[in-house]
């Protein structure tokens, strides 16, 4: 049984939601990061460079699985050639070492990025879905099954104070198809991927419900990307983001959304 977790990333946004769910799911966590947290986690932080072999396979070593948050999150605020090489070196590394030291489950979580965004030249169809083979090869031949989670914008309920300046200009919004996660859904996400039945490599959209928008998303659509096809019927507010798939295999249902913090306005 799955019960001790290391949580790389861990003092940034979506790490700390995490341990805090895990925590409270009962699992003991092995937290780490490059940097301490801005406030205590509920347990110690291990100081760790994960760009470096020996010290992935340190942290990961007398842990039952991995859920993976050490990245840069998104582009802009390092030059592209930093952001890549650190994210590809941190998973590869961290890939690696999870099969060595023979995990039971790698969770890893990137972002909706690797969809296309931001969404200048229009998306071929909607709802986006994703398909992720880069952790394959070491599913393949490890036999440790690989679970990547393509978290929309995390954002939290001091964000949703922001939405309405959003509102007015479709355009500010649409490079990811005015998708979010809020925060304590992506965690729920993490633990819910733990605890599914899974084998071999597969990746999952983790979003909302629902748009950041206060507007039909069909309407979005046509107004926006006029030429895009919607593939389906997602009701009046619902997300341009397919997340269907992790519903069925793992079980995550958003439980939050920015309407019950402000309102349907």
């Amino acid at each position: 049984m799955i019960k001790r977790i290391c949580v790389t990333g861990a003092s940034g946004r979506a790490g700390r939601v995490t341990v805090a769910e895990l925590l409270a799911h009962g699992y003991e966590v092995v937290a780490t990061d490059r940097v301490k947290p801005p406030h205590d986690l509920g347990t110690g932080v291990l100081l760790a460079d994960l760009t470096d072999h020996g010290q992935a396979v340190e942290v990961l070593a007398g842990t039952d699985a991995v859920v993976h948050l050490a990245n840069i999150p998104a582009p802009e605020i390092h030059t592209p050639a930093t952001t890549f090489n650190a994210n590809m070196t941190m998973n590869f590394n961290v890939f690696l070492a999870a099969a060595q030291v023979r995990l039971e489950r790698v969770v890893w979580a990137s972002s909706e990025t690797t969809l296309g965004l931001p969404f200048e030249v229009p998306p071929r169809y909607a709802p986006v879905d994703a398909s992720e083979t880069i952790a394959g090869h070491i599913a393949d031949w490890s036999g440790v099954p690989f679970i990547g989670l393509r978290f929309s914008n995390i954002l939290g309920p001091a964000d949703y104070e922001h939405f309405p300046s959003y509102w007015p200009d479709p355009q500010a919004r649409k490079w990811n198809l005015w998708g979010y996660i809020d925060e304590r859904d992506a965690a729920a996400a993490g633990r819910l991927a733990l605890e599914a039945p899974a084998e071999g490599s597969a990746s999952y959209i983790i979003a909302a419900a629902d748009t950041v928008m206060n507007r039909s998303s069909e309407g979005l659509l046509k107004e926006v990307f006029p030429d895009v096809p919607l593939t389906r019927d997602i009701g009046e507010f619902g997300s341009l983001l397919a997340a269907d798939r992790a519903a069925k295999a793992l079980g995550f249902v958003p439980q939050h959304s920015w309407r019950d913090h402000l309102g349907t306005a």
